[in-house]
């Protein structure tokens, strides 16, 4: 009867992985983070000569890394695509466990390679940004926490999950990074939320996000000029808002051509925070509304796959993986255009950098494997039967 019911299929018994994972994996949703990484590296080749130049590397340096990362990246998507449910709990307790001890120890071994903020371990040859890691994982793990509570006699796994997350969050705003801050007391909320909380609690936990931002507008100089920056009528052209507000307007519907840019001579962070600004210059609002339709289709299709989810622990982890993915596009772009202060936020699978393109792979690889096709109802019939 199971196959009969929507997103159901037969059973095999005994049938290899690979033959599996095909058939059951959301194809849809791994195109389209394929295509965005093929994005990333074709801006890549027009956002990153300009900095390799000025610091003495091969014209190409960066985009070589970064189809290195992003080799990498993939690997770990579709490896962790391939595993069940309880394993990639069991993973992401293991991978939460030593992030979060690589947070604890950051600001004793970490640097800030000079931008102000210690968020980055340097290795010599690289260097790694515990936050990144830490997202999918926290995401996972306080899903499971939220699930568990939901059993008769189970474990305040709500509570649980709170105080792990206010402890992420303050030690990231100590950092200081707010924009991963923000990321991961979205995610929370988001899966929060679908678990079944309280208006009385959202509302709570919203007047204390504005209390807390209030605090930190008046006692750091950071948040107060970022603010500022934001509030301001006048942008300063000289500033990376500037620059981006600009070749965004430059631009037009369909770019000044490719190579044609000046943005990526201008702006230190063209191939990072910024390169939506150079993809919108070059290639025009086309390629823009391209991209963000491949964010939203990830994002949407992932949603939908997981409504008819029955496993909380899947429904929940999926959620907040799903929407996390889809906010910090949408807050990287936003700061672009100046909808949003500045965050420092790399565009995933987009963005140069080996710890965003690696740690997305991991969570997208944890998206996939919680919406492939499983051999069960809708919860909808799951609902029907206990009011019967």
């Amino acid at each position: 009867m199971t196959e009969m019911v929507y997103g159901a299929v037969p059973q095999r018994d005994g049938e290899p992985v690979l033959p599996k994972w095909w058939r059951t994996v959301d194809k849809w949703t791994m195109s389209c983070i394929l295509i965005l990484f093929g994005i990333g590296i074709l801006l890549g080749l027009a956002a990153s000569p300009p900095l390799a130049e000025k610091n003495g590397f091969d014209p190409f340096h960066y985009v070589q890394r970064q189809a290195v990362f992003g080799g990498l990246a993939l690997v770990a998507m579709l490896i962790t695509s391939m595993l069940s449910p309880l394993v990639v709990r069991r993973l992401a307790v293991l991978g939460f466990l030593a992030a979060f001890l690589a947070l604890v120890f950051l600001p004793l071994f970490g640097t800030d390679f000079g931008k102000g903020a210690t968020r980055w371990y340097s290795l010599g040859f690289a260097s790694i940004q515990p936050s990144e890691f830490l997202k999918p994982v926290f995401v996972v793990v306080a899903a499971w926490m939220m699930a568990a509570a939901q059993d008769i006699g189970g474990p305040p796994g709500r509570l649980w999950s709170f105080a792990l997350m206010v402890a992420i969050v303050l030690m990231l705003v100590m950092q200081p990074d707010f924009g991963q801050a923000s990321l991961v007391l979205f995610g929370w909320t988001v899966m929060y939320f679908v678990a079944g909380a309280p208006m009385l609690l959202l509302v709570g936990l919203a007047v204390a996000v504005v209390l807390g931002g209030t605090f930190a507008y008046q006692n750091s100089e950071h948040v107060a000029r970022r603010i500022d920056g934001f509030l301001s009528q006048d942008v300063d052209p000289t500033t990376q808002i500037g620059y981006a507000t600009n070749a965004i307007r430059e631009g037009g519907f369909f770019g000044v051509g490719v190579g044609e840019g000046q943005v990526k001579w201008s702006l230190p962070d063209a191939h990072t925070d910024f390169i939506i600004a150079v993809a919108a210059e070059e290639y025009g609002l086309v390629l823009v509304l391209v991209i963000i339709a491949l964010y939203g289709s990830v994002v949407l299709r992932s949603l939908l796959r997981l409504m008819h989810e029955r496993d909380p622990f899947i429904r929940l982890g999926g959620t907040g993986l799903a929407c996390i993915f889809g906010v910090q596009a949408m807050i990287n772009m936003g700061v672009a255009v100046r909808l949003l202060p500045a965050k420092g936020m790399t565009l995933p699978f987009v963005s140069y950098g080996g710890s965003s393109l690696i740690a997305g792979g991991i969570a997208m690889g944890m998206l996939l494997a919680f919406t492939r096709t499983r051999p069960q109802g809708e919860i909808g019939d799951l609902l029907r039967a206990r009011r019967r």
